[in-house]
């Protein structure tokens, strides 16, 4: 840190500069300034700028920061042309708000100019002009610019050294950041509560724990752990830093909270996956009588998406109406992926049909929605209409989405056409393509399209072959895919249990006993099948011939019962099934574990409610068909959320067609 400015890091510095007015100097000015057009009449805006008294820079100055704060830095910048044309000197606060005002105009030349000014009117020390001048330069220039005003400059301060950092920052340079915090320790600057954050910011980005509780033991020593800035800091810093129990015991530990505060805390066991936690908080939160925005809004609603919690995600809703609270653009997309995602298409649908401005986003969402619930038609009509809104711009998300609404639908001339007018197709294009093509029975075509794009190494494009076989029973070219998958993903537990169950189907027992032994001795661990229902606010589980719920008795009987009726009506019959874990296979239908929630559903549940089951796995062909004829018979809605789809039940049929 030198005491002389040495020379200026650009070429040709010295020409076109705003002369500086001598005193009573009204002489034109040597450039011509690009002189904006103001609100007022000319006129009266020459009018006004001769009332103000040429000694008193104090009213210009409170004249340009009011166009300033008004958000016309171009006015701004007339109030100082007009200034330096009446022969007022600039005073230390001029200088910064007129740089202000051409960094907000991005007008780098002008900013150039008023460094010059600096130097001449000896305010090279002085520490606003330094910080101005640093972040002009960070802005509109470069960061190394902006870091040479300050190793040039004079004198510095804890503001200018934030600054700097809060720059490289924005120019995503975490590391080059951090380093400006060690060498404010390092020239022991004072540290404040915005340094701090900025630097707690830095290790959020670094994603660091190392540092990040560096970091936060510095905000211990400096007395500023408690600060509300550096506490939300510190729970972002932990939260990004995949720390929740550090983030936990700073917020215990806040003496005072904000919506901020505990927005974050909802944010960080979203991102854990407690999602029951995340909506205690938000209990906890309004009982405190700090109201949820929307930003806590958008941060909670996945934790609502989950099945089991889609009556928190209403309550959400209606608690949003009632109070008033901003459902911007961000908050209506995130109800409606909420609602998707918990099973509840139409009221979906009902958040879109009443948005008055829609983006991508908002019409990808509803198109994945439709396809989602076995509605692929919807999706496809839903495209077509924003087609013609020439304002969006449709991305490859938009595209996934329509083809997998092609899938659904099995409009295989309708996703080849959009296809091609993909750019750049992405793999998950490719994959649909071939789920599409296979969904059709067009096997020969799709192995064709698998060797062009050259996507035979991919398991996710080998499965989707697979879901074809699937619905179209090709077992022995299924049995061929699931042995390339065995190959390709040796150590996929799931495709030696696939295989397994295909010997099962074919009555080749050796082959099971073979395999099952080959997965125990490779350390394997096959994926267990679950169910869940909620009921109560409570989360009943069930697992493969699941005898340890405490109606375990009766729910047996009632699926008994059931089953007795369905032989009456169109019992279940024998199909190639390729189960996805092999309890399926060996277990009777009754002990599935969706078999079993769907009965632990009716037994509990109001007559005519809807059912709504979630599994972690492919609902199997025989209680697919069971839930179709459940449904006839108990005239109820069943909804079965799989990995894959919704699966609607209702009056004997399923939303997907039976093609999933």
């Amino acid at each position: 840190m030198g005491g002389q400015w040495h020379a200026l890091p650009w070429s040709n510095h010295n020409h076109n500069l705003l002369r500086l007015p001598k005193e009573n100097d009204k002489r034109k000015l040597p450039f011509k300034l690009n002189k904006p057009k103001l609100e007022l009449h000319p006129r009266r805006v020459h009018q006004v700028l001769d009332e103000i008294p040429l000694s008193n820079s104090f009213a210009w100055n409170q004249l340009i920061q009011t166009h300033l704060s008004n958000k016309h830095p171009q006015q701004a910048l007339s109030v100082y042309h007009g200034m330096m044309r009446r022969g007022v000197q600039p005073d230390n606060h001029t200088l910064p708000r007129v740089l202000t005002a051409s960094r907000l105009c991005s007008n780098l030349a002008l900013g150039k100019q008023l460094h010059a000014h600096a130097f001449k009117l000896g305010f090279s020390s002085d520490l606003y002009v330094i910080t101005a001048l640093i972040e002009m330069y960070g802005r509109l220039h470069h960061v190394e610019t902006a870091k040479w005003v300050l190793d040039n400059a004079p004198t510095s301060n804890s503001v200018a050294w934030t600054m700097l950092a809060k720059l490289y920052l924005m120019h995503n340079k975490p590391h080059s950041a951090f380093e400006i915090f060690n060498r404010m320790l390092q020239f022991k600057a004072e540290i404040d509560p915005v340094g701090l954050a900025t630097a707690v910011a830095t290790c959020s980005l670094l994603k660091s724990l190392q540092q990040a509780r560096k970091v936060h033991q510095i905000a211990r020593e400096c007395g500023l752990e408690y600060h509300l800035l550096v506490s939300n800091s510190l729970l972002k810093m932990y939260i990004d830093c995949d720390s929740l129990e550090e983030a936990r015991s700073v917020f215990d530990a806040m003496p005072i909270r904000d919506v901020i505060s505990w927005t974050e805390m909802i944010r960080g066991n979203v991102k854990k996956g407690g999602y029951n936690e995340a909506l205690k908080l938000l209990r906890r939160m309004t009982r405190a009588g700090i109201k949820p925005d929307s930003l806590t809004i958008s941060t909670i609603l996945p934790a609502c998406a989950k099945v089991p919690a889609h009556k928190q995600g209403k309550e959400l809703h209606t608690y949003l109406l009632r109070n008033g609270i901003d459902m911007n653009l961000i908050v209506q997309n995130a109800f409606m992926d909420m609602y998707v995602k918990s099973g509840l298409i139409e009221l979906a649908s009902n958040v879109f049909t009443s948005m008055v401005e829609r983006d991508v986003l908002s019409w990808t969402i509803m198109i994945m929605g439709y396809s989602l619930h076995g509605q692929g038609g919807r999706g496809i009509d839903l495209f077509f209409e924003m087609e013609k809104d020439s304002s969006l711009e449709i991305d490859e998300f938009t595209y996934a989405a329509l083809l997998h609404a092609c899938v659904t639908a099995c409009k295989v001339d309708v996703g080849k056409f959009y296809f091609n007018r993909i750019q750049a197709p992405t793999l998950t294009h490719c994959l649909l393509m071939v789920a599409l093509l296979g969904r059709a029975g067009l096997f020969d075509e799709a192995q064709t399209f698998i060797e062009e794009h050259q996507i035979e190494n991919s398991g996710d494009v080998l499965r989707a072959m697979l879901d074809g076989c699937r619905i179209h029973q090709q077992a022995k070219m299924g049995k061929r895919i699931v042995e390339q998958l065995c190959e390709l993903e040796p150590l996929n537990a799931d495709n030696y249990v696939l295989l397994s169950n295909w010997y099962a189907e074919s009555g080749k027992w050796d082959m099971v006993d073979k395999l099952k032994m080959t997965i125990k001795d490779m350390g394997l661990k096959p994926k267990t099948a679950y169910s869940w229902i909620e009921f109560r606010n409570k989360v009943h589980v069930f697992g493969t011939g699941d005898v340890s719920h405490p109606r375990s008795q009766i729910i047996h009987w009632e699926l008994q019962r059931l089953m007795k009726k369905m032989e009456e009506v169109d019992g279940p019959s024998s199909v190639f099934s390729l189960h996805d874990v092999d309890e399926e296979r060996e277990c009777i239908l009754i002990g599935h574990s969706e078999m079993l929630a769907i009965s632990f559903g009716l037994i509990s549940t109001q007559e005519r409610a809807t059912i709504r089951v979630t599994k972690n796995c492919r609902v199997c062909r025989s209680c697919h068909h069971s839930a179709k004829l459940i449904s006839k018979i108990v005239e109820r809605e069943i909804i079965i959320k799989d990995p894959n789809f919704f699966h609607h039940f209702k009056y004997g049929n399923c939303s997907c067609g039976d093609h999933w």
